[in-house]
C-alpha cells in the first residue's frame, strides 16, 4: 500500500470538510470560532479544487476545507496534497463524494514526474475512511503513474529497447514470462509490417510478448500500440504535429498498466501482452507512400499515407493474438486525430461488435468515472479502404469518419476471437485537473480493470 495512507483509524488527523459550491456559508453556520471567521474573511465559496487552511486560536491548523464545485469531478481531492503542510488529515463530517474515488484522487495528487528535474519528496498522509480498500486505491495510483512515467519521457530515452525494458520489469515484477522478437528476426517470424514501419529507426523495430497466468483460464489478450516516436515517415508531420509524438507509444502504456493490475489483483485469466515497438523514422530504406506491404494474416496493404502507421504495426500483432482464438482481445491505440475531432481529449471512443460487452463497459465506465464512447463499425465505410492493386489500402482517400475507418481495417485482422474491442486514445492530459497534470494520462484502464474484475476475479 502506498506511504501516503495511514489505516488506523485512531490516528490523530487534521479534519477535511468536502464543502460544494454555494455552502460555505452554512458550514460557518454549524462551525464556531476562528476558523469560521476566516472562511468569509477569505471569500471561499466551494470552488472545485479550492482549498482553504482554518487556523485555530493559537495560529496552529484546526482544519480544512476542500470546494467540490457542482460535485461533478470527483477526483478534485486530487488538489490536496499539494496544498496540505505536512501532517496526518481526515474526510470530517458528512461524505459528499465517492470516498474511493476521493482517495483515489488525493493520491493522484502526488505524482511527480521528476526524471529529469525536482526530486522525489514526502507527502501528507491521509487516514483511509471506512470501507476503502487501501490495497485496491493504491494499485489503481501505481497503475496510472506507470502509463504517466512512460509517456512523459521522451524517446531519447523510451525507444522500443527501452519499452522492451519497461515490459520486462513488469513482467519480472509479478513472475510473468517475457520474449522479444527484434529486427531482421520480424521477417523470419513473419511480422512483416511491424519490420516495415520500424525498419528506418535507428533502434530496431520489435515484439514484446508478456505471458502469465494458468493455462486452462479464459484468454484474454492485450495488444499496445508501442510507436515510441513517429515522424509521420515520408509523409512527414509539421513540426507542431510532432511535438507530442514520444506518446504515441500511449496504448502500449496503457496495456502495460493494464497487465499490472490484472496480475496484482490475480484475476483468474491466462494473460497475454503483445507489444509491437517502433520508431517510425526517415531514412533511405523507409516504407514509401504507394508500397504494398505483406502483412502477417496474408492481407497485402497498400500504403495510402505512412503517417497512418499504427494499423500497420497492430495489425501484425492482432493477427498473432487471434491465432489463439482468445476469449477476449483488447486493443488500445494513440491512433486517430480523427477521434480527437469527434470526441476530444478526455473521451477516447471504443468500437466492438459485441453488444453484450459494449453495454459492460459502459457500466464500468460510469463506476469508475473513466470516461468511454462506444462509435460504431459502419460497415459502409468499409468501401472507403478498396485498393486497385492490393487487398486492402490501410486509409480512405477522403477526409471523413478517419477513426472509423482505422477500427474498420483492423478489424479484418480478427476472426478466431469471441470478442474483440479497440479503444482510440489520446493518451495526454492538455489542461490541468486537480490530481491530473498536463503530460501523460491512463485512459480506459480503470474501467476495464473493473469489468475484467466483474468477468474474473475471486
Amino acid at each position: 500500500m502506498l506511504d501516503i495512507f495511514i489505516t488506523r483509524k485512531d490516528a490523530a488527523a487534521t479534519p477535511i470538510w468536502q464543502i460544494r459550491s454555494g455552502e460555505a456559508e452554512a458550514w460557518c453556520g454549524t462551525h464556531a470560532g476562528p476558523g469560521a471567521a476566516w472562511v468569509a474573511t477569505s471569500g471561499f465559496k466551494g470552488e472545485a479544487g479550492k482549498v482553504l487552511l482554518l487556523p485555530d486560536g493559537s495560529g496552529g491548523l484546526a482544519g480544512v476545507l476542500l470546494g467540490l464545485g457542482d460535485g461533478s469531478d470527483p477526483f478534485v481531492a486530487g488538489a490536496l496534497a499539494s496544498a496540505l503542510p505536512m501532517g496526518d488529515y481526515r474526510f470530517a463530517g458528512e461524505s459528499r463524494s465517492d470516498a474511493s474515488k476521493a482517495v483515489l484522487g488525493y493520491a493522484l495528487g502526488t505524482y511527480r514526474f521528476t526524471r529529469y528535474s525536482g526530486s522525489p519528496r514526502d507527502w501528507p498522509r491521509l487516514v483511509l475512511p471506512e470501507n476503502v480498500d487501501g490495497e485496491e486505491v493504491s494499485r489503481l495510483a501505481r497503475a496510472i503513474f506507470l502509463v504517466r512515467d512512460l509517456i512523459n519521457t521522451p524517446a531519447a530515452d523510451m525507444s522500443p529497447a527501452d519499452l522492451a525494458a519497461a515490459a520486462e520489469r513488469v513482467a519480472a515484477d509479478n513472475g510473468a514470462s517475457f520474449d522479444v522478437i527484434e529486427g531482421e528476426a520480424l521477417l523470419a517470424a513473419n511480422y512483416p509490417m511491424i519490420h516495415a514501419v520500424g525498419r528506418a529507426a535507428a533502434i530496431a523495430p520489435r515484439l514484446i510478448d508478456v505471458r502469465w497466468g494458468r493455462t486452462e483460464a479464459p484468454k484474454v489478450t492485450l495488444v499496445g500500440k508501442g510507436v515510441c516516436f513517429d515522424t509521420g515517415g515520408l509523409d512527414l508531420k509539421p513540426s507542431n504535429a510532432m511535438l507530442l509524438m514520444k506518446k504515441d507509444m500511449g496504448g502500449a502504456a496503457c496495456v502495460l498498466a493494464l497487465a499490472q493490475l490484472i496480475m496484482e489483483a490475480k484475476l483468474d485469466v491466462r494473460l497475454r501482452v503483445l507489444i509491437p515497438a517502433v520508431e517510425n523514422s526517415v531514412s533511405g530504406n523507409a516504407f514509401r507512400p504507394g508500397d504494398i506491404l505483406q502483412s502477417r494474416k496474408g492481407i497485402t496493404v497498400e500504403i495510402g499515407n505512412t503517417d497512418a502507421e499504427g494499423r500497420l504495426v497492430l495489425a501484425d500483432a492482432l493477427s498473432e493474438a487471434d491465432s489463439e482464438a482468445p476469449e477476449l482481445i483488447i486493443d488500445m491505440a494513440t491512433l486517430t486525430g480523427a477521434a480527437r475531432t469527434a470526441l476530444g481529449p478526455d473521451l477516447p471512443p471504443f468500437y466492438t461488435d459485441d453488444d453484450t460487452f459494449a453495454e459492460e463497459m459502459a457500466v464500468s465506465a460510469e463506476a469508475m468515472a473513466d470516461p468511454l464512447w462506444r462509435m460504431p463499425l459502419w460497415k459502409p465505410y468499409d468501401a472507403w479502404l478498396e485498393s486497385k492493386v492490393a487487398d486492402v489500402n490501410h486509409v480512405s482517400d477522403g477526409p471523413f469518419a478517419g477513426s472509423i475507418t482505422a477500427a474498420l481495417f483492423l478489424r479484418r485482422f480478427v476472426e478466431k476471437a469471441a470478442t474483440h474491442v479497440h479503444f482510440d486514445i489520446y493518451g495526454w492530459a492538455p489542461k490541468p485537473r486537480p490530481g491530473r497534470p498536463v503530460g501523460g494520462e491512463a485512459q480506459g484502464i480503470r474501467a476495464l480493470y473493473h469489468l475484467l474484475q466483474r468477468r474474473y476475479g475471486a
